[in-house]
């Protein structure tokens, strides 16, 4: 015998008070970063949301950029966020990092290539050595890499002047340039120095896009 339809009034139903905000700050997030898969990325969402941890989601909405050299699906924006959830650590987990991707609709494909760039030793890889790959997967050069790099980790506002440490600069600018096999170890701190020099009359020790020109060459 069938059962009788249910019947439910508004008094019946208890919406807990936390999903309208939840779900429209879901709904913000999707439009923001624009997933290619809103499942996998959805499930990427809740997972970090349910932990506390950084959300895998763009600052803004991010306009693809169709003169991009190599197809990986890798933006700008999505590094970014890359870099919101995984910078507070020195070293980073290899499987994590890859779920991460993964979670930004990203191909494992892309992923490992990026890494056999400088296959890593252990089942681990410092971030910002992950961070320099991906930068220089954007735009194919060093200069490009720079100032991709420059953009994610500046805690200045869009259209400023991008500044960051100098020390960090310089340590992605050593190991990207000690990739390419056409520019020399002495080229590379010759180059560092006269950009140290440049900047020493500062007291915070930041160094800015308008700063440096690197010639370009590819990575």
């Amino acid at each position: 015998m069938p059962l009788p339809d249910t019947m439910f009034c508004a008094q019946q139903i208890h919406i807990p008070p936390e999903l309208p905000d939840i779900l429209k700050q879901f709904t913000k997030a999707a439009i923001r970063t624009q997933p290619a898969d809103v499942l996998q990325w959805s499930a990427g969402y809740f997972s970090a949301l349910s932990r506390g941890d950084p959300l895998p989601v763009k600052d803004r909405l991010e306009i693809p950029v169709a003169t991009q050299k190599t197809d990986t699906g890798l933006t700008q924006g999505l590094l970014k966020v890359l870099h919101k959830q995984c910078s507070h650590k020195l070293m980073v987990d290899l499987d994590d990092l890859e779920q991460k991707w993964r979670n930004l609709c990203l191909p494992t494909e892309k992923f490992h290539a990026l890494l056999r760039l400088d296959p890593p030793m252990e089942k681990d890889i410092e971030w910002l050595k992950f961070l320099a790959l991906g930068c220089s997967s954007l735009g194919g050069s060093l200069n490009s890499a720079m100032k991709h790099a420059c953009q994610i980790l500046t805690a200045d506002s869009e259209g400023g002047p991008a500044c960051i440490p100098f020390k960090a600069f310089s340590y992605i600018y050593r190991y990207l340039a000690s990739l390419d096999p056409d520019i020399s170890r002495l080229d590379t701190e010759s180059y560092l120095s006269s950009l140290k020099d440049k900047i020493e009359c500062r007291k915070n020790g930041m160094i800015g896009l308008s700063d440096f020109f690197i010639s370009k060459r590819k990575v």
